[in-house]
C-alpha cells in the first residue's frame, strides 16, 4: 500500500507537468502556424460572423477593399453579396 501512495505522488505531477506542457506546445505551434511566411500580411480577414443554425453561418470577409457575405455550410462556401469596405469597419 505504501508503495502505491509513493508512486501516486510521484506521478500525478509528473502526468500533470506534461498535460501543462503539452499545452504551452501546442500554443507556440498555433502561434507559428498562424503567421504568414515571410512575415506579410494576411490578404483575407474575416470581419464578422453570424449562426443561423448549428450548420449554417453567415461571414463578411474582407479581400482587398472589398466585403464580402458568404454563407457557410456543411457543403462549402456560397458567395452572397459583395460591396466596397465600409471605412470605419472593424479589424
Amino acid at each position: 500500500m505504501l508503495w502505491y501512495i509513493v508512486k501516486l505522488i510521484v506521478l500525478m505531477p509528473l502526468i500533470g507537468g506534461m498535460i501543462w506542457g503539452s499545452l504551452k506546445l501546442s500554443q507556440v505551434v498555433q502561434a507559428r502556424m498562424g503567421k504568414v511566411a515571410g512575415g506579410g500580411t494576411r490578404s483575407v480577414k474575416i470581419t464578422e460572423t453570424v449562426m443561423l443554425s448549428p450548420t449554417l453561418k453567415l461571414a463578411v470577409l474582407e479581400f482587398h477593399g472589398r466585403e464580402i457575405l458568404v454563407s457557410v455550410s456543411r457543403s462549402g462556401l456560397t458567395r452572397l453579396a459583395e460591396a466596397p469596405a465600409r471605412a470605419g469597419a472593424p479589424s
